[in-house]
């Protein structure tokens, strides 16, 4: 059984600590006693760590040895339409642990009104719900959670490959994806909100983003993300076997 994975500010001198909210859900909800070893990461590095001291404000780690990196993942960075925030938040939690590097809220033409103004509110939930779902898991770093940007912004994201999810006839994602992966590969996601992509932003992308789809049925904002991320993780995967 794998160990479970915490994520600490830094490790400093060998010891590290989590403290606060995070401390009291260890101490009295996980039951995390003296003498118990955990993973800790730092965000950079991922360490076996023993419980030195456990108290209902503070957890005490000391470092036992650092553990060898898994192979690098495939940079994928997700641009999410914002939609309803309870919706919002299962694509922050699940797009997670399928280890995307970012994501990044988009203001599209029919996202709901008001709620670029309401994130501000919402972003320190948001960085919890990703690092529970960091620690569930076993990530080596934290996904970067952006503030809202334009639908102009998004299309100027630099990824090798920018693939932009389609209601309209699309070709399916799977026949889009290059022949073969290469370590310098990044990949952009553009999700968009409910109610689909208007003609306009559809003209802007074109040319820009690959449009694909995911078959012929009209996902929910929140389950096209994953489902793209899915597709991309085991295409990703399957090619990092093929080409070691």
């Amino acid at each position: 059984m794998s160990r479970r994975r915490f994520f600490v500010d830094e490790v400093h001198a060998g010891h590290a600590t989590i403290e606060g909210e995070e401390a009291h859900h260890l101490t009295r909800v996980l039951r995390v006693e003296k003498g118990q070893k955990f993973e800790i990461s730092d965000n950079e590095c991922v360490y076996l760590a023993q419980v030195e001291a456990a108290h209902k404000s503070l957890v005490d780690f000391v470092v036992l040895e650092r553990l060898a990196p898994l192979q690098a993942a495939v940079v994928i960075r997700l641009y999410a339409a914002l939609v309803r925030f309870e919706r919002f938040e299962s694509i922050i939690e699940k797009a997670t642990e399928l280890g995307v590097g970012a994501i990044i809220p988009v203001l599209a033409e029919r996202s709901e009104k008001g709620l670029e103004h309401a994130v501000g509110k919402r972003l320190t939930r948001w960085n919890r719900i990703a690092r529970e779902a960091s620690e569930q898991s076993r990530r080596l770093r934290l996904p970067q959670l952006q503030e809202p940007v334009r639908f102009s912004e998004a299309l100027a994201d630099s990824a090798s490959h920018r693939y932009f999810l389609e209601e309209d006839v699309a070709p399916p994602m799977l026949s889009v994806l290059p022949s073969e992966l290469k370590p310098e590969d990044s990949f952009a996601l553009l999700i968009g909100p409910e109610g689909g992509w208007t003609d306009r932003e559809r003209s802007a992308a074109a040319g820009r983003w690959s449009a694909v789809s995911l078959g012929p049925q009209i996902l929910k904002a929140e389950t096209a993300a994953l489902a793209a991320l899915a597709v991309l993780n085991a295409w990703c995967a399957n090619h990092a076997i093929l080409t070691t």
